[in-house]
């Protein structure tokens, strides 16, 4: 078996008249946390939707567990027990909390078939979804969505989980409780593929990077040699962790 749970080969991707990803190979341990950075407009959104089937790759190779996923179908690619929780988060706002999580989860019909071990875990990684359980998801904060996103993606178990800049906007207090959560997760041995503009939060949860710029990865290794190199974070990123 492969140390990569998922690996991308020479990935091209057109949106319309654009071009957007130009070969972009990328490799994510399984069991570990993998960190997407890059400056805004780098292809980091796209490479996620890429890799979801959400747009097509236009040339290149998607390999998740053995599997050649390039061609599959979203659904299909879901079916793997791949979980993807978007930048925009797709929380449903005129459903409670609880119908949220129940449509996620895929085995239950009915609140009360959800497994409540994971249930109890979940609601321990993110008290507000417990909290919170019978209220309307559009009267949540901010926070309290980004943790009902991720919470949603894990009520059943997964494989790989792929999750677009968890942290944005948020405030450090509920930061801090995100990154307590996905340690959890990666010591629980989810395989997590994230997308993240916060620094210090990619700092405290990678195990490896890649640093992705103008539609190519451009550099790819590990988490802590990348932080403890200040030239380059200012070539790769124009910025100092």
């Amino acid at each position: 078996m492969s140390d990569n749970l998922l690996t991308l080969k020479g990935v091209q991707t057109h949106i319309g008249a654009y071009h957007i990803l130009h070969g972009v190979d990328l490799e994510v341990p399984r069991g570990k946390l993998t960190m997407l950075l890059g400056r805004n407009g780098a292809g980091k959104t796209t490479t996620l939707r890429t890799i979801m089937g959400l747009w097509k790759a236009s040339a290149g190779s998607i390999t998740f567990n053995g599997q050649d996923i390039t061609a599959m179908p979203t659904p299909q690619i879901a079916g793997l027990n791949v979980a993807y929780v978007p930048e925009s988060m797709g929380i449903f706002s005129d459903l409670t909390v609880k119908e949220n999580m129940l449509l996620a989860a895929r085995s239950a019909r009915t609140a009360s078939q959800i497994d409540a071990t994971r249930l109890e875990w979940i609601f321990r990684l993110f008290p507000a979804v417990e909290k919170f359980w019978n209220h309307p998801a559009g009267k949540l904060s901010g926070g309290q969505k980004q943790m009902l996103a991720v919470a949603r993606a894990i009520v059943e178990p997964r494989e790989l989980l792929i999750i677009d800049e968890p942290s944005k906007g948020l405030a450090p207090a509920i930061i801090n409780n995100m990154i307590d959560a996905f340690a959890q997760l990666k010591a629980s041995g989810v395989t997590i593929l994230l997308v993240e503009q916060n620094i210090n939060f990619a700092k405290r949860l990678g195990d490896t990077v890649a640093v992705m710029d103008n539609g190519v990865v451009v550099h790819a290794g590990a988490m802590q040699a990348l932080a403890e190199d200040e030239a380059l974070q200012h070539s790769l990123l124009g910025l100092a962790i």
